[in-house]
C-alpha cells in the first residue's frame, strides 16, 4: 500500500499545526478526528525526524519546528513510514529479478515510485493550508 493510514494522520496532524500555534494532543486529536493513542506514536514519529517540537510541562504541548512552506509532504511521510512503496517489491527487491528473470512490471513499478516522490517533494503543508 502505498500511503498507510499512519501517514494521512500524520499529514493531518501537521496540518493542523499549520498555523504556528502550540496545541496538546486531545485539541490535535478531536479537531482531525485521530485516536489520541494513535496520535501520540505519531506525534513521537514527527518529533524524532524534526518536523514537530514536544514542550513538556503544564503548559506543553506540540509545535511545528520549521515553517510549513519547508516542509514537504515527502518529509511528513517519510518520518512516519520510511519505506512506503506503491509495491512490496519496490522495497524489498523483486523475486522475479533475484532468480534471474526479467520483470517489466517492477520496472514501471519503479518509475511510478520515483514519480510519486517526486510529486510528494514538490508539495508542501502550507500548499495544503492554501487550498
Amino acid at each position: 500500500m502505498l500511503l498507510t493510514k499512519e501517514s494521512g494522520y500524520a499529514i493531518r496532524i501537521v496540518r493542523v499545526l499549520g498555523d504556528g500555534d502550540k496545541k496538546n494532543i486531545k485539541d490535535i486529536c478531536t479537531e482531525e478526528e485521530i485516536p489520541e493513542a494513535f496520535g501520540y506514536k505519531i506525534l513521537k514519529k514527527l518529533n524524532k525526524s524534526g518536523i514537530i517540537e514536544i514542550v513538556r510541562g503544564a503548559k506543553g504541548g506540540y509545535k511545528l519546528l520549521k515553517p510549513t512552506e519547508e516542509i514537504t509532504l515527502f518529509d511528513v511521510v517519510e518520518a512516519v513510514d520510511p519505506s512506503f512503496a506503491v509495491m512490496e517489491c519496490i522495497k524489498e527487491g523483486c523475486p522475479k529479478i533475484k532468480s534471474g528473470y526479467e520483470c517489466k512490471l517492477h520496472v514501471e513499478m519503479i518509475k511510478i515510485q520515483a514519480s510519486i516522490e517526486s510529486l510528494l517533494k514538490e508539495k508542501t503543508i502550507q500548499d495544503i493550508l492554501n487550498r
